[in-house]
């Protein structure tokens, strides 16, 4: 475990590392939760247009309940295990690049990474019988926002890989109970 945790340091840093200050304020945008929001809104207006309005109420509810479970769950482990976040862990501090404002505590895992990728594969598996490149671009969207948080120095790569990893499931489970709920009505 110890050589993982030293690998994931150094991965770290290497990518922390490749940022400069031209940079830091493109992916200040990308990092910050609210940027999204008009994206989120297309997606819900675009699941309306194609799917009618009580698919819309479904996918509103689900999505919700998708989104709160996930980020709690992240909480969970963010206590329960207690991983000090880069900037926060002495042995790096000083080697790092903090971009962002704000430093949280504890960064097992990924709340970032989770949410936008839930979405993504949630989202993109709903539309995919109308827009076959959508769930592929949905993803790459999330990888873009988990990797925002190793640039501005709040995520190690495992913390954020496993976030997509469990936003991954947690998508692909809302979906399959999307499906479930659809068929039964």
């Amino acid at each position: 475990m110890d050589q993982i945790i030293t690998w994931d340091h150094e991965l770290f840093l290497f990518l922390n590392g490749l940022g400069n200050n031209t940079w830091d304020g493109f992916w200040l945008v990308i990092t910050n939760k609210f940027t999204f929001v008009p994206l989120y809104i297309l997606l819900l207006f675009i699941i309306y247009r194609k799917m009618g309005w009580g698919v819309f109420l479904k996918v509103v509810v689900l999505a919700a309940a998708m989104i709160l479970i996930t980020d709690q769950v992240t909480n969970l482990f963010k206590f329960g295990f207690e991983r000090l976040r880069p900037c926060r862990e002495p042995m790096i501090m000083d080697q790092m690049r903090m971009v962002a404002d704000y430093c949280g505590l504890y960064g097992f895992f990924s709340a970032h990474a989770s949410n936008s990728m839930a979405t993504a594969v949630f989202v993109g598996l709903l539309l995919r019988p109308q827009f076959k490149w959508l769930l592929i671009t949905l993803i790459l969207w999330s990888l873009i926002v988990a990797y925002s948080r190793i640039y501005v120095g709040v995520h190690y790569p495992t913390d954020v890989i496993c976030g997509l990893l469990f936003g991954a499931a947690s998508g692909w489970i809302f979906f399959k109970i999307f499906e479930k709920w659809s068929k039964r009505r």
